[in-house]
């Protein structure tokens, strides 16, 4: 994809210059090249390509508006030897990860959600006063308050400096680094033994892979569990849910390419549960395969079955899933060029990485989309990636008064229209994006 750049005096011609050597270090560090990252085996051309992105949560400062975006290959590959969908190249874990904008404790939905799990893997674990939950990319603590609130000591592992130290200053202990085999061995030579270790919506999120999980491994003692949640590989293709695809996300995990992982490094499935989060995710219990003989569940046979189904080591599924893209880019366009024409406003609700990629991918910019709200005061007054949309508070829907409110984190739809619901009384809308394009009164 080429792309023309305006530059009108010597200052821009060194911004830009800067700029793309930066690109270039960034994506020369960390390309996958044609291996695969979990198995290192030869990896054919991508099965999905979304063009080029700048990274889903880079959010803009306003200082910062003249100065490009970096933008990066969105191609999604297929591993045929052990099933693993990953992206092809992206910038590096520090650069997305270092300093952070996405706090979850903004997130009713999340909030409660996490809630009922701890409630429910305490019960299901016969977890007490004393007993230790580790949780690694803990982000702000959200999660790990329940554990907490109930007598647990809990241990947070999170990369960005600036989300730990929220969650430090809210009184969990959290230690900011990155997660793999060489931080798991300081924490099991400190003595460490955690009776749970978590890992929800991170194992995507990694690109040494191998690493990650050894480190895993290494940290869950003989008769310790682990639970890790991850948005569904089957979901995003039955759902055309191509907006969960951006470079935080470095693979997409099946059941069954999941366990594979799991068991190159000593870990074995033991049971799964299908959740509503995140439009379709997993949440998988597995144990050292040394210290669990029993059989996996029937809910992880049925999933299994389901995934064999669905032919997800195909790549001729992906081809069909890029031409539903296509046709779900196009409609979306197409709505907000309408309403454009007839002189009426557009606005969005959430500034969430999944958004972004929707918006980008789409070409969709401040010119159809007037602002988008979002409730995290860490993301009011930048601007989105990309589009350069800018974020502002909720409050200003209300003066604003926007026909449309287009709810970009359509998985999060019943908690947006409860918490909007303002807008119906001046004849406002809702709009649901995706996976298919629906107008709500």
């Amino acid at each position: 994809m080429t792309r023309y750049i305006k530059l009108d005096n010597a200052s821009d011609c060194d911004i830009l210059m800067k700029n793309l050597v930066r690109q270039a270090a960034n994506v020369a560090a960390t390309a996958i090249g044609l291996s695969c990252r979990l198995c290192a085996a030869v990896l054919p051309d991508a099965v999905l390509d979304l063009g080029e992105t700048p990274l889903a949560n880079a959010y803009v400062r306003a200082e910062d508006l003249e100065t490009a975006d970096l933008f990066y290959p969105l191609r999604l590959l297929l591993c045929p030897q052990c099933g693993l969908a990953q992206l092809e190249a992206a910038a590096s874990p520090e650069a997305v990860f270092s300093s952070y904008q996405y706090f979850s404790s903004y997130s009713s939905t999340l909030l409660r959600h996490s809630q009922l799990f701890a409630e429910s893997v305490v019960e299901r674990l016969g977890l007490t006063a004393g007993d230790l939950v580790v949780e690694v990319a803990s982000n702000d603590g959200y999660l790990l308050h329940y554990f907490q609130s109930a007598g647990l000591d809990v241990l947070g592992i999170e990369p960005a400096a600036n989300v730990a130290r929220v969650a430090r200053e809210r009184g969990i202990p959290t230690i900011s680094r990155f997660f793999g085999a060489e931080a798991a061995s300081e924490l099991v030579r400190d003595g460490r033994a955690p009776r749970l270790v978590v890992a929800n919506n991170v194992v995507a999120h990694v690109p040494d892979l191998n690493d990650f999980l050894a480190g895993l491994s290494a940290l869950l003692a003989r008769g310790a569990t682990l639970s890790l949640e991850f948005h569904h590989l089957l979901r995003l293709v039955e759902g055309g849910q191509f907006d969960n695809i951006y470079h935080e996300h470095f693979q997409y995990f099946s059941l069954a390419s999941l366990t594979t992982a799991l068991e190159r490094h000593g870990l074995r499935v033991v049971d799964v549960e299908e959740l509503t989060t995140q439009g379709g995710s997993l949440r998988v219990y597995a144990r050292r395969a040394d210290s669990d003989p029993a059989a996996p569940s029937p809910a992880v046979t049925a999933v299994l079955a389901r995934e064999a189904a669905a032919r997800l080591t195909d790549p001729e599924t992906f081809h069909a899933l890029a031409r539903r893209v296509n046709q779900q880019r196009e409609a979306l366009l197409a709505f907000l060029v309408d309403v454009k024409r007839s002189g009426r406003k557009a606005v969005g609700f959430g500034a969430a990485a999944k958004g972004n990629t929707l918006l980008n991918c789409s070409g969709i910019h401040a010119d159809l989309v007037d602002y988008v709200v979002d409730s995290s005061p860490h993301k009011q007054g930048l601007f989105l990636p990309g589009s350069r949309i800018p974020i502002v508070s909720p409050e200003t829907v209300a003066r604003t008064r926007p026909d449309y409110l287009v709810i970009l984190p359509w998985n999060l739809r019943a908690e947006v229209m409860a918490e909007m619901a303002q807008i119906r009384s001046w004849g406002g809308r809702f709009v649901v994006p995706g996976p298919r394009l629906e107008i709500l009164e």
